[in-house]
């Protein structure tokens, strides 16, 4: 029943012989082939700008780029040029390099609520990093995080509370306590009810919905008369909601902050970033207490990546890039929708979240999530030429783009209304269901 021509010869033996040598066949869970329709997961041969192409010679418009971190579209000139200015000055020294200044200076006047910055790989690091710097300023070792956001961290504090826990001591989570966003009052009880134990609340500032009013400043007060350090996550946020992050554009200042994804369009590259005083107490002018192990990593200030920052920061700023995000994102929102609508499955297809950082959920016959009609939905956008694990948008898009890639969600949208009428996706998925990241078992 399920008629899309669509072959990856060349993927299937791609994703075998990663299998054979890479536990889950990726360096990142998300990007697994578990994420997509059985035997229709493409491995990348090269990008550039919207656009991928598979080993197999497919072009696909892509979205959702890396994770959300090439934001500006692969291989942006502007980026690539400031890196290969520095590859023939090295990467990386014995001392600091002149470029760890300068990406510090362009990094802070561009996020300007923070007065001091360090660079790191990954946002785990950057993260877990805040979190040790909270523990150790307010004494205490409970760590609040809001549990309705998806990821803060690779490392124990975080993990331990997913379903894929195994090998971490449950010493480990007892430490963790959660939130959930939105309410202050529940908030509120939770930290009454560990009164003097919560060394942090760390949170993304905002995600698929828009903070409620008076939200993050209650926080903000909330973390000031409890004696909490209040720590954003703007890995997403960051450029995307503006360029000084969800905190630039929401007013609400928190003591520390971390940014990535976007930060280097591809480049590894993060930042934590806060109060001159909490973040001092990882360096070496701080002679009051015990010295905080911040963040030391080797490849934490390589060159070629803070250079790809400060090019992105430029662009940013001078190209009004996050104003394009969000006019490429409505415009595809809208189209999306009517799509659905159009097909009658406006109920059942569903586009969430600001328009610089759109997701779908896909709704079974019942108004439930379904990873049923996920995989019916990825596979008509895949034979269509879009690859769309969400819809999180770069400016490298442009309206033929967007125009095309409503054609091919009508298309889905039309296949999944015939699944919806039979109450049955099966004859449509052509094997397994896609599966969520995190599970507790393979």
């Amino acid at each position: 029943m399920d008629t899309e021509v669509l072959d990856l010869p060349l993927s299937r033996t791609a994703n075998e012989r990663l299998h054979a040598l890479i536990p889950g066949g990726a360096h990142t869970y998300a990007k697994g082939d578990d994420q997509y329709p059985e035997n229709l997961a493409p491995v990348i041969s090269h990008g550039s700008g919207a656009h991928v192409w598979d080993v197999d010679g497919n072009r696909y418009i892509e979205y959702g780029s890396g994770l959300r971190s090439v934001s500006l579209g692969h291989a942006h000139p502007r980026v690539i040029e400031a890196v290969r200015r520095e590859l023939g000055r090295g990467s990386n020294f014995v001392r600091p390099s002149i470029v760890e200044v300068e990406a510090a200076e362009r990094f802070l006047a561009t996020v300007p609520t923070a007065e001091m910055v360090k660079f790191a790989k990954n946002g785990s690091d950057a993260t877990s990093a805040a979190v040790r710097l909270a523990r150790a300023a307010t004494g205490r070792s409970r760590v609040a995080l809001c549990s309705d956001h998806p990821f803060f961290s690779v490392d124990d504090w975080f993990i331990g509370t997913t379903p894929m826990s195994a090998g971490i001591p449950s010493t480990t989570t007892e430490l963790i306590a959660s939130f959930p966003y939105g309410d202050l009052a529940a908030t509120e009880e939770m930290l009454a009810r560990y009164p003097d134990e919560i060394a942090c609340l760390i949170l993304e500032p905002a995600t698929h919905t828009e903070p409620p009013p008076g939200y993050l400043a209650g926080l903000r007060q909330l973390a000031d008369r409890h004696g909490c350090v209040l720590i954003f996550d703007e890995m997403i946020t960051g450029f995307r909601w503006s360029e000084a992050g969800a905190q630039g554009l929401y007013g609400v200042v928190p003591d520390l902050s971390t940014f990535g994804k976007a930060l280097g369009n591809g480049f590894a590259v993060s930042a934590l970033a806060g109060r001159r005083d909490l973040m001092e107490r990882g360096g070496l002018r701080d002679t009051t207490g015990d010295r905080v192990f911040l963040l030391s990593t080797t490849h934490g200030a390589e060159t070629h990546s803070l250079a790809a920052a400060m090019a992105v920061q430029s662009t940013y700023v001078e190209e009004g890039i996050t104003a394009r995000l969000h006019t490429l994102g409505e415009r595809l929102a809208a189209g999306v929708r009517d799509a659905a609508e159009a097909m009658g499955v406006g109920d059942h297809v569903v586009v969430r979240g600001r328009a610089s950082n759109l997701v779908f959920a896909t709704l079974d016959e019942n108004l439930q999530p379904s990873q049923q009609y996920r995989t019916l939905f990825l596979r008509r956008l895949l034979a269509g030429g879009v690859l769309a694990p969400s819809f999180v948008v770069s400016s490298a898009l442009d309206d033929e783009d967007i125009d095309r890639t409503v054609d091919v969600v009508a298309q889905a949208c039309a296949v999944y209304r015939k699944a919806l009428d039979a109450a049955d996706p099966t004859p449509w998925l052509a094997g397994r269901a896609v599966k969520p990241v995190f599970r507790r078992l393979a």
